[in-house]
């Protein structure tokens, strides 16, 4: 089921939480809502379900508008959506069974069709042989896999997932989203999910919007998004170093010059020469190790000076390195470095990417 998105604001009192926001969603797409805390993305799905009323905008589920500036605003339970919280929200006082019937027995089903549709609905997430235990005794990836049953149990046309893994621990959410994933597939049901996790959003998403301040900054597949940050707020979220620097072309080709270092890259034809807001990969990046005394170091080279190093197990050394004042990163060596050495850095393609002209229009540019 497609979700289309216009224009759509929502406020509280004078705050703005949402700006005017389009997106489109394609029928049996998993796709993610991915920000820092507060950017607006659990307010988002709210406004999908019916559950929070825009100030302006249209939204609607495949053929149907469900809120419009014309007054048109559909209550939840006429919208056919499924929503998994945060919290899990579900009943203490009652089994995994009736937890996971509330939906049916609200929507008017009947009595006798209610077990299959139930044990339906535990076997696909694989509690079904805990159907008569109450929620209380559950483990917390038990009861997420609950709220997940009961989100599904009546085949909604939208599934809605508000941080559902927050709750758990790293091991056991990387085999909750595992799980949510195939379900997904296999019920091919069109998928919100709303994290603040960059690598859960990369490992399950299909597509990824990007939000930041109650805005949408990119939206595009994990690899578009990684390789090609098009706004310093997504470079910066991504965990990549925001820096300035030049652009400068000769003889046809460019380069990008920071603090005194000069490296080839390649950029858009239509991108001018000037100064340009780079992001900085620090995972491409190694420390240069001549493989004997006279061979001379690479010409792009990036002088740095190593401040900190610990050992991190099986990713071997981390080193925190100064490049200049101001602009330190943290990078993973298979060496130990010495403390209080200067040491040469260089990158695998791709490790600078543009971001776009400073206080202009994004572009994006990948290394040479």
């Amino acid at each position: 089921m497609r979700v289309g998105v216009r224009g759509l604001t929502v406020r509280i009192g004078n705050v703005t939480i949402l700006q005017p926001v389009d997106l489109d969603v394609e029928d049996g797409e998993f796709f993610a809502l991915l920000g820092p805390s507060g950017c607006g993305k659990t307010t988002f799905l709210r406004v999908l379900a019916g559950l929070e009323r825009p100030a302006s905008g249209r939204v609607w589920i495949g053929d149907q508008v469900v809120s419009d500036a014309d007054g048109v605003f559909l209550p939840p339970e006429a919208r056919d959506v499924g929503f998994v919280f945060q919290s899990y929200a579900l009943w203490p006082h009652m089994t995994v069974f009736e937890n996971v019937a509330f939906p049916l027995k609200s929507r008017g089903w009947a009595k006798a069709k209610i077990p299959e549709q139930v044990d339906w609905a535990l076997r696909m997430v694989g509690l079904a042989h805990l159907s008569s235990r109450p929620v209380t005794a559950l483990s917390g990836g038990q009861q997420q896999r609950v709220a997940i049953a009961r989100a599904i149990v009546a085949h909604p046309k939208l599934l809605l997932m508000d941080e559902p893994l927050s709750n758990l621990d790293a091991d056991l959410r990387r085999e909750v989203r595992d799980e949510i994933r195939r379900l997904q597939q296999e019920l091919q049901i069109t998928t919100l999910y709303v994290t603040h996790d960059q690598e859960e959003a990369f490992a399950i998403s299909d597509r990824i919007a990007v939000m930041n301040a109650g805005q949408i900054l990119q939206v595009g597949s994990a690899k578009q998004i990684y390789d090609a940050p098009q706004h310093a707020a997504v470079a910066h979220f991504l965990g990549l170093k925001v820096l300035e620097g030049e652009l400068v072309r000769e003889g046809g080709q460019a380069a990008l010059e920071i603090h005194g270092s000069r490296v080839p890259c390649a950029v858009p034809d239509a991108l001018p020469e000037g100064p340009v807001e780079i992001a900085l990969d620090a995972g491409k990046l190694r420390v240069w190790q001549p493989r004997d005394p006279s061979e001379a170091p690479p010409a792009a080279a990036l002088p740095a000076f190593v401040e900190r190093v610990a050992f991190s197990g099986r990713w071997g050394w981390r080193a925190r390195v100064r490049l200049w004042e101001g602009v330190a990163l943290e990078l993973y060596t298979p060496a130990e470095l010495q403390e209080g050495t200067d040491v040469l850095l260089v990158g695998e393609p791709g490790f600078l990417r543009v971001v776009g002209p400073v206080a202009a229009t994004p572009a994006t540019a990948t290394m040479g």
